[in-house]
């Protein structure tokens, strides 16, 4: 079982990524990657240089028990560097196994969009964006948007500032959480209750992944001490699958 609350496994066919917004200053995938290439752990030799990993893509083939999958959660799929014909490898796995689901979480969005211009979205992909701030948010929504998929989803976390008004037409599901680690920004109160009241009127499932170094009150603590609670209640929403 993975520890990210909002999935079940995770699926790395790449490993290693490179910096493109603010959201990456404290990447949680390169702390971890430098650990396991320092452990020796197969496939980090590199370290957190890109690394694709055929050997790892027939992983899902053989786990019979329906799965919710994170897709490369030590990197990003659309990369420049990572050549659309092993992308298509990852989608022929996914196509291959209907009884598990796949989310598939992207800062490139518009290597995505280009990506699905001429193919379609399998129905237990579920495509979403990583939204931090408004000048990346904004046009990584409407690359989104613009991709036919049947479970569109964005990934707020960590979220570093108010929002505004988010256009979340043809978007189903919304993941915010604040930042956790060394050097840490915080997360206000209010920017998370926005979203989640944006949710709500536009019947967006909303899941509140945690509050991350700083806590609902301004103060800095352990990630766990903070908990995940807003506003005194745990937020678990998340799309059926196969809706």
């Amino acid at each position: 079982m993975s520890k990210i609350e909002w999935t079940e496994q995770t699926w790395n066919p790449v490993t290693g990524c490179t910096k493109v917004s603010p959201g990456c200053k404290h990447c949680y995938a390169e702390t971890m990657s430098k650990r396991l290439q320092a452990m020796g752990a197969r496939g980090y030799e590199n370290g957190f240089d890109l690394s694709l990993l055929s050997e790892r893509l027939s992983q899902p083939l053989t786990r019979r028990t329906p799965t919710m999958y994170f897709v490369n959660s030590m990197s990003d799929l659309f990369q420049d560097e990572v050549p659309f014909y092993f992308v298509d490898h990852v989608m022929d796995v996914i196509d291959k196994t209907p009884r598990h689901t796949y989310q598939i979480l992207t800062k490139r969005s518009g290597l995505m969009r280009k990506y699905f211009t001429q193919r379609d979205v399998p129905d237990n992909a579920w495509l979403g964006v990583s939204v931090e701030d408004k000048k990346y948010g904004k046009p990584r929504i409407n690359d989104l948007q613009g991709i036919k998929a049947k479970t569109r989803f964005l990934s707020i976390e960590p979220l570093l500032e108010d929002l505004g008004c988010l256009q979340l037409e043809d978007i189903h599901w919304i993941i915010v959480g604040g930042e956790s680690g060394i050097g840490a920004r915080p997360m206000r109160e209010e920017w998370a209750t926005s979203i989640r009241d944006q949710c709500g009127r536009a019947n967006v499932d909303f899941f509140f992944k945690q509050w991350g170094a700083w806590g609902e009150d301004g103060k800095k603590r352990s990630k766990k001490a903070n908990g995940r609670k807003l506003q005194g209640r745990v937020w678990d929403m998340i799309p059926a699958v196969g809706f």
